[in-house]
Order: C-alpha cells, then structure tokens, then sequence
C-alpha cells in the first residue's frame, strides 16, 4: 500500500471500511426486527377490546380493563403466590444444586466418566414437559404407579390418587424441575470451572489446601460473575410461570389447582372459554415490564455488592 492509499484510507469515514462486519451482522438483525420487535406493535390489543372484523387499530378502546382480570379475580393472591414463590425456590435451588454438582463433576479424576456423567445429567433437559408428564404419571399413577408400590413395600396405603393430594405437590414440581434443569446448570457452571487457571489449585495445595477449602477459596469466588448474570436474568421470569411444567405435569387436575396454578396456566384457563385476546396480551405484557423492573432492581442491588458480577 503506497502513501496515497494510506492517506486516502485514513480521510474516509470508518464505518465504511466495517461495511463488510455490518453485511455479516445483517441477517441477525433483520431476525431481531422481524421476530421481536415488529410484533410488539401488538401490545396496543391490552388496551382493548378486539375484534378481528376491525382489526387491531380500529377496534374498541377499553384502557385498563383488560389489566382487571389480573388484579380483581378471586384468585388473584394465589397464582401470584403460586408464580413468584415456586420460582424464587427454583432460582435458589438450581443455583446450589448446579453449582455442587459441577464442583463434584470438576474433581473426577477418569475423564471418561466425567464424560458419561454429564451426558447423563444433561439428557432431561431436552426432554419435553408432556414427555416428562409422562414419566412422573408412570411415578404417581393410582393404579400401577412406583410411588404407590414403594409406599405399599413400607406399609402405607396401596392406592393413593396423587392428582388429587394437594400437599405433596409442592415438593414434586420442585424436584421434577431440579431433575429436568439441574444437570444444564451445572454444564454451565462446569465449563466456568474448566476455564479457571490451574496455577491457582497448585499453590494451594502447595499450602495444604483441603478439597474443600479450595472449593471455597478458589472455585466459588471464580464463579460469581456467571452466578450473577444467572441470578440477574432468572429474575425477569418470576412472574412467568414454566407453563409446560405447571400445566402437563399436574395433569390440569382441578383439585390441586391452591399448588399448581400460576399466572399463565389461570390466563390460559380463563381464556380458552372467554376467547379474549385483550386479556392475554395485557397479562403478557404486565409480566414482561415486572421482569424488566426485576432485572434493573436486581442488577443493580448486584453492582452494589459486587460490581464485576454486574450486568451493567
């Protein structure tokens, strides 16, 4: 490149010598438009009344009627509850359950195991939710099920209709979901661990380390920044229920509806015979602007604490 080249490149624009960079960046772009943007124009149908003869922009206003059906229903406090007390639990248990067995999958020693293990591990969480209905019906079931067989062993009453027992459904929706979502938590937490610079481990060992104290002093504190971010992100979904998990899982069983309906499986209840898109798109739209709010309290009660594990 000769000296007028050079000069020529240094006096136009910069974006210009990225256009390559934008033209690769283009189809990504266009996606985020298409499927995420422009369908936000669809938010204006909270407020009101549709009707498809109209269309969206011409069809009733009704302001915040739509946003009643949330708020002054007799349910209302229970799938609230329901909503943000089960995923707060989720939130924490995956944390700690993932995170420990990251740790215990860190420290074996035979690559090939630690190999078969996490394929294990991972496998459910592609299961889908009707599939893994079906496997805890196989569990519950009245009439052959393998709880009712355990309980039998021990003494305890043959048949017991488990869809129709509302206290012990709070602990199985926990550990369905533990066993669905731990194992890609804890991939997640393990390829953090995988990146942590051995130098560290030795020199503690060289101290006389135990396990223990460089699970502690090391690995822990290396994963506090993904721990972050995870934490900062689940909270956008507290006040969305996994619908699939609540809706398949308990089989739609009416009589434990005080422990498993939440926020989106009542909406979708209420809408299958009020056939009301208004109401849908209010109680969709309700929830993404708390889990946004979420996200900016949490991240920012995380900058305060510890500001390198922030998001922004």
């Amino acid at each position: 490149m000769n000296v007028t080249q050079k000069k020529e490149r240094h006096l136009r624009p910069r974006w210009v010598d990225d256009i390559p960079l934008y033209l690769m960046a283009l189809p990504g772009l266009l996606c985020l438009l298409i499927f995420s943007y422009l369908p936000m124009i669809g938010l204006v149908m909270a407020f009101q009344k549709l009707d498809l003869r109209k269309g969206i922009f011409t069809s009733p206003w009704v302001g915040l009627d739509n946003f009643k059906f949330l708020f002054y229903s007799t349910d209302a406090w229970v799938i609230t509850r329901n909503t943000v007390c089960y995923n707060a639990v989720f939130i924490v248990l995956n944390m700690f359950l993932a995170v420990l067995l990251a740790l215990l999958l860190s420290e074996l020693i035979s690559r090939k195991l630690a190999k078969t293990l996490q394929t294990i591990f991972i496998m459910p969480h592609f299961l889908s939710w009707p599939v893994v209905a079906i496997i805890a019906f196989a569990f519950l079931s009245a009439n052959n099920g393998f709880l009712n067989k355990i309980v039998a062993f021990f003494g305890g009453p043959e048949r017991t209709n488990w869809y129709m027992e509302v206290k012990p459904w709070p602990l199985i929706l926990v550990v369905v979901t533990m066993w669905k979502g731990v194992g890609y938590s804890a991939i997640v937490y393990l390829a953090a661990i995988s990146g942590i610079s051995q130098e560290y481990y030795e020199a503690a060992m060289l101290d006389g380390a135990s396990k223990f104290q460089q699970a502690r002093y090391i690995t822990i504190p290396h994963l506090r920044f993904i721990v972050g971010i995870s934490i900062i992100l689940s909270m956008a979904h507290i006040f969305r229920g996994d619908f699939g998990l609540f809706y398949n899982v308990p089989m739609n069983s009416g009589r434990i509806f005080p422990v498993t309906d939440v926020i989106d499986t009542y909406i979708y209840r209420a809408l299958t015979y009020l056939s009301n898109v208004g109401m849908s798109t209010a109680a969709g739209l309700y929830q993404s602007v708390v889990g946004f709010f979420m996200v900016l309290i949490v991240n920012w009660i995380v900058t305060r604490l510890d500001p390198d594990s922030a998001m922004f």
